[in-house]
């Protein structure tokens, strides 16, 4: 089992959710710290919140701009000696039509989503080959299994996510890098509230979308995710599943493909149609 005490590990998107808590949870466990996130006063409260639990640094970083990730990797180097792990966990969301996004959204969301994975791992992994063990750790989502209508850019990302992943993988076989790939289903973090929406199912409102989201679909919280992720690094889990709702679509997906599609997508239309009649 991987010991991660006395390593260093990056984390990107550690300003909130579940990047904020894999940095609580991993200086618990005697992790040195580079944390990166676009969020600058965000970022100050999460190694706030760590205080002298560990040696911390803090990078103000757009993972879509590849020269700021390139230059967080070497100021991460620089201020701990090395980099053992990269959490790539950044992301965001959009709530639209394929057919009606605009394209500047759709770039945008992917820029951060996919290539902001990408970036973050070319960056990193010349690190990683000079430690005895590396490990890289790619947030996907169970909409990287299984799509769902009005979430098409952000399921196309996570797929996409889920490919390289894996794909890296089988290439890292027998060297010493491993790799995982996470899959989190409905997680309360600020995801939801911090959508880009611009037309949701059935005329939602934006304060309707959130409260559905937040209210009845996100159940697992950030540090019981962050603990899940974790465990998946100690035993060097290629894949790695977060709640309930996730492992139930993916054996759904994997035994009924066509079907469980088909249920998603009925089940979102069901689900917003209901929350849009509400009244208040």
């Amino acid at each position: 089992m991987k010991v991660l005490a006395k390593k260093t590990a990056a984390i990107t998107g550690a300003a909130s959710g579940i990047g904020r808590a894999l940095a609580l949870n991993l200086a618990s466990e005697g992790c040195n710290l580079a944390l990166a996130d676009i969020d600058e006063p965000g970022l100050k409260e999460t190694a706030g919140l760590i205080g002298a639990a560990a040696n911390v640094s803090t990078h103000v970083v757009d993972v879509a701009q590849r020269d700021q990730v390139f230059g967080f990797a070497e100021e991460a180097a620089r201020c701990h000696g090395g980099v053992d792990l990269i959490v790539n966990n950044a992301g965001v969301a959009l709530g639209d039509f394929l057919e009606t996004v605009p394209l500047e959204d759709f770039q945008w969301l992917f820029g951060i989503n996919f290539w902001g994975v990408v970036h973050g791992t070319m960056a990193f992994l010349p690190l990683l080959r000079r430690r005895p063990e590396g490990h890289i750790v790619n947030i996907s989502s169970i909409n990287g299994i299984i799509p769902n209508p009005n979430n098409g850019p952000y399921c196309a990302a996570k797929f996409a996510v889920k490919g390289y992943t894996e794909t890296l993988a089988q290439e890292m076989h027998g060297t010493n890098i491993r790799v995982s790939c996470v899959h989190p289903g409905g997680i309360k973090t600020n995801i939801a509230r911090n959508t880009r929406f611009n037309q949701a199912m059935f005329s939602l409102t934006r304060e309707k979308a959130v409260s559905l989201y937040e209210d009845e679909l996100f159940r697992t919280t950030a540090d019981r995710a962050a603990k899940v992720i974790i465990a998946g690094i100690r035993r060097n889990r290629r894949r790695i599943l977060i709640g309930g709702d996730a492992k139930v679509l993916d054996l759904l997906t994997r035994f009924f493909p066509v079907t469980a599609v088909s249920l998603s997508c009925l089940a979102s239309r069901y689900i917003a149609k209901s929350y849009a009649c509400r009244e208040g």
